[in-house]
């Protein structure tokens, strides 16, 4: 059964001092549950079925978990707007969600919504579209205005190849109100349009869209909108990384262009992401997948022309992945390889974070280089987190984000295994004292004082709780709980979801990260008895002023 949902707002303050055999250092934080119950229209799943069916969209709660985010800071001030799906009633192992958008005046959350526009309750149809089973793909940036955007992806998950819906399209959304009201750009109608084909078909699909706005007051661009997305055409037909630019605040954008065809990098190249630098130039990230086992690369492409022509495919660096669907020990799967961030301050900085997986120990690093000529050339990589494991005892730091900020601050914060899990009611019993298995998010600083970013002492947890990826481990409607990207209860290895990225922001005086943990108990009792331990997102406050090294 449901209690009644009410908004529940947890704050807590902390030092944090995190000491590992390769360094200590401190930083002061907050920690607040930025996610909330909330209600809007949504996809049940049928007894007996693994995917919804057309037509029976309905209202309903959102009021279970909330993986994967973003996050953007509104420039010149503490107020942030994050995104992050929203799994719908009970459906979380039918991978059954909706972007939603989460109000942060001042850095304080205060509420949360889903995104209108994509759902029955919202656009008054069950007509397929409007409406869709699902929206993806967290993204959120502000124009100089107070606009916010977000590249959406709706689509519809039938799985089933005799089922011709259109499978997907990408739009763009933006909220003149910090996120709680969301219209749809371009005139209403989709930057890359759908067409009729199963999830199930090997064809035209569109994946991994995000936005950049310009947001350099004075700059010839500012507020002009970058779009960018991955069409994948299957069958060897490869992938094109693909951009329409706004340059009316929404209003209308260009059409789309295909930046490279797959030659130029390598016959798949995914996880695309644009950023604009204190130039205003714009540069694109993508990592290639090529086939027969050859090697990975993160590949950087600039444009000087306000998005219409693009410059060669820059080769940055190699990339390991794991051989398997996830991490050790865990069923979650791994997430995207690589996080991009551009310089406000200094013209052609560039920084680039990744995981990259360590076949001799068997763990994941986070690693680090930049760029100071446009992304030209590279520095060598370094290893970001600064633990050092016991022999034979591997911890795993994986999923990057990165972020650049006003006065040459940059940031990297990622997932870290390295604390065993703990004797706490939000742990399965099974789970306590696992090792290389519960979560933190780690943080490390760094400074660009013109010659590029140097590191601001050393690796600092800024989580209060280390949490269990395997919660929640409770029943609903004789429904498992526990999100799955497999569709599928029980949910296989690799096919669990703790989201595949989350935000970082950083505002002239605070650093903001925004991600998942299921330390927190929701007001939903299981079948179990007790609460259920969804997915909350938690919102991590560093000041600036407690990093020190003039920060």
């Amino acid at each position: 059964m449901k209690k009644l949902a009410v908004t529940i707002v947890l704050c807590s303050a902390a030092l944090a001092v995190f000491a590992s055999a390769g360094s200590s250092t401190s930083v002061s934080f907050t920690n607040q549950v930025a996610s909330s119950p909330t209600s809007g229209g949504g996809y049940p799943v049928p007894p007996g079925s693994r995917v919804p069916v057309a037509g029976t969209c309905r209202p309903g709660p959102f009021d279970a978990n909330h993986s994967e985010s973003w996050l953007a800071d509104k420039p010149g001030t503490e107020d942030l707007v994050g995104s992050s799906k929203f799994f719908f009633d009970k459906y979380s192992t039918f991978y059954m969600f909706y972007l939603g958008a989460y109000q942060l005046p001042g850095g304080t959350p205060s509420g949360d919504n889903q995104l209108q526009g994509y759902d029955c309750t919202s656009t008054g149809t069950q007509d397929m579209p409007p409406t869709w089973t699902n929206t993806t793909d967290p993204n959120v940036d502000f124009d100089t205005q107070g606009r916010v955007y977000q590249t959406v992806l709706p689509y519809n998950s039938f799985f089933d190849a005799t089922r011709l819906h259109p499978d997907g399209e990408i739009d763009v959304s933006y909220s003149d109100d910090l996120g709680r009201t969301w219209v749809k750009g371009n005139g209403g109608k989709p930057l890359e349009p759908s067409n009729n084909a199963s999830a199930k078909q090997a064809g035209h699909v569109e994946d991994k869209q995000w936005i950049a706005v310009n947001h350099i007051p004075g700059n010839r661009y500012q507020d002009h909108v970058y779009a960018a997305w991955t069409v994948f055409n299957g069958n060897g037909g490869g992938a094109k990384v693909r951009m329409a630019v706004s340059r009316d605040r929404g209003q209308t954008f260009s059409k789309a262009v295909t930046i490279a065809p797959p030659s130029a990098v390598t016959a798949s190249d995914t996880f695309v992401y644009p950023e604009i630098d204190a130039a205003g130039d714009v540069y694109v990230s993508v990592v290639s997948f090529p086939p027969n086992g050859h090697t990975s690369y993160i590949y950087v492409a600039r444009s000087t022309d306000d998005g219409r022509s693009f410059g060669p495919w820059v080769a940055v660096t190699p990339v390991s992945f794991i051989p398997t669907a996830g991490l050790p020990n865990t069923r979650f799967r791994d997430g995207i390889t690589e996080s991009f961030a551009a310089s406000p301050t200094y013209p052609g900085h560039l920084y680039l974070t990744w995981e990259d997986w360590n076949a001799l120990r068997g763990d994941m690093d986070v690693k680090f280089t930049q760029s100071t000529d446009g992304g030209v050339t590279w520095t060598t990589p370094v290893v970001v987190n600064d633990n050092v494991d016991l022999s034979g005892s591997a911890t795993d730091q994986f999923q990057p984000s990165i972020a650049a900020g006003p006065g040459g601050a940059v940031a990297v914060a990622w997932y870290d295994r390295q604390l065993a899990c703990p004797d706490d009611p939000s742990v399965l019993p099974a789970d306590v004292g696992r090792t290389n298995f519960c979560i933190d998010t780690m943080l490390q600083p760094f400074k660009d004082t013109g010659s590029g970013a140097a590191m601001v002492g050393g690796n600092a947890r800024i989580t209060d709780f280390t949490w269990d990826p395997e919660q929640p481990g409770q029943h609903l409607g004789g429904i498992s709980q526990y999100p799955c990207a497999g569709a599928r209860d029980p949910c296989p290895n690799g096919g669990g979801f703790i989201g595949d990225y989350f935000g970082l922001a950083i505002s002239s005086s605070n650093i903001y990260a925004l991600f998942v943990s299921t330390h927190y108990p929701s007001d939903v009792t299981a079948d179990e008895g007790g609460p259920v331990y969804y997915q909350q997102q938690v919102l991590a406050t560093v000041p600036r002023s407690s990093i020190g090294g003039g920060y």
